[in-house]
């Protein structure tokens, strides 16, 4: 049983953030904000696999002017993503934008920073202080040595002290490192000292492999302890793929189900279907799907037949063949040519989506 650390609400468009709000699954896109048509498009992809708020980056103004336009064909919460320029925030709030991130301590000064918070109480909009490990402040380096997880959570309060001097409190908080175990340690810290909601991460996590790996176990561990209330998955890969790491991750923490839940054997010699193709298809497909159903997908009869039993759907492969269960029954024997087909017809029937 989780017990989780209750913080803050804040609204992000009209998705909660924090106190007993649903933990929260980001992306961020990485077309060219500029292009609306491509931007648009792959956030309708994401918002197709379940991404609940995206963020885009805002390098220059007409990136800024581009919100507006991106805003009206998107579902989802839009989160600007701004480094060093006052201006650039204060225009993307101005063009729709329904968050920003920024790093006080570097967005001009005092005066420039007053002038965003000022915009983000006019439009309604939080502010993330997003701190991570080549952003912390000199003196606190000189102090710290490196970017150690102490120091990672003394500049993310110093940062939101800017903004609280300001009066200024909507306000989420994300630590990000490339180290794991620094991520973790990290937020520990920062939970103590604040009930602000936190956005979870690990930065330059990498591929699909080392960047699952390293966030699921980093963000995995805070999850399972209480902590974080919104996250994201940074793959370097189409961040469809993050939707879909985070969902799993989730899943297997009893947090939150989304869509069906896929098994399938890593196969052995007992194998006599091409398993590796149809378990990939099958998993891409249900993507899409927000039923929550058990899968199964098994190449042999040793396990498979257990296995497609406990599932709501299952194949258990034989000799260039394919038994279905339903509900837990033997259903009908299927050539493997048509296995997929039929698989998939009788999960959209069951899953509601014809």
């Amino acid at each position: 049983m989780i017990n989780r650390k209750k913080t803050r609400k804040i609204y992000v468009g009209d998705v909660a953030i924090g106190g007993s709000a649903p933990i929260a699954v980001q992306s961020m896109t990485n077309t060219d904000t500029r292009d609306v048509g491509a931007t648009v498009a792959q956030i309708r992809e994401l918002e197709a696999v379940g991404c609940e708020i995206i963020r885009v980056a805002v390098p220059d103004m007409d990136a800024a002017r581009a919100i507006r336009a991106i805003r009206e064909k998107i579902k989802i919460p839009l989160i600007a993503d701004i480094h060093f320029d006052h201006r650039l925030a204060v225009a993307a709030m101005e063009h729709g934008a329904q968050g920003i991130r920024i790093n006080p301590g570097n967005i001009g000064g005092p005066e420039k920073l007053a002038k965003v918070v000022r915009a983000a109480g006019d439009y309604k909009v939080p502010i993330r202080v997003g701190v991570n490990s080549g952003s912390v402040e000199r003196d606190i380096l000189a102090r710290h040595g490196h970017p150690v997880p102490a120091a990672l959570a003394e500049s993310a309060l110093r940062n939101v002290r800017l903004l609280e001097e300001l009066d200024f409190y909507e306000i989420k908080i994300s630590l990000k490192s490339s180290d794991a175990l620094a991520t973790i340690e990290a937020y520990r810290l920062l939970s103590e000292e604040t009930d602000y909601p936190l956005h979870l991460g690990v930065t330059e996590a990498g591929g699909l492999i080392a960047g699952t790996v390293k966030s699921a176990f980093a963000l995995g561990t805070l999850l399972h302890e209480g902590i974080g209330d919104t996250f994201r998955i940074s793959l370097t890969r189409d961040p469809v793929e993050e939707i879909r790491v985070c969902y799993e991750l989730l899943r297997a923490l009893h947090i939150r189900q989304r869509g069906p839940e896929l098994i399938s054997c890593p196969t052995c010699g007992r194998c006599r279907i091409n398993l590796f193709s149809l378990a990939e298809k099958v998993e891409k497909y249900v993507q899409s799907i927000e039923t929550p159903l058990k899968i199964a997908v098994m190449g042999c009869v040793v396990n498979g037949p257990g296995e497609a039993r406990e599932a709501d759907l299952g194949i258990a492969g034989g000799n260039g063949v394919g038994i279905l269960f339903k509900k837990g029954k033997l259903y009908k024997k299927v050539a493997e040519a048509e296995l997929y087909d039929v698989f998939i017809a009788e999960l959209d029937q069951m899953s509601g989506v014809r």
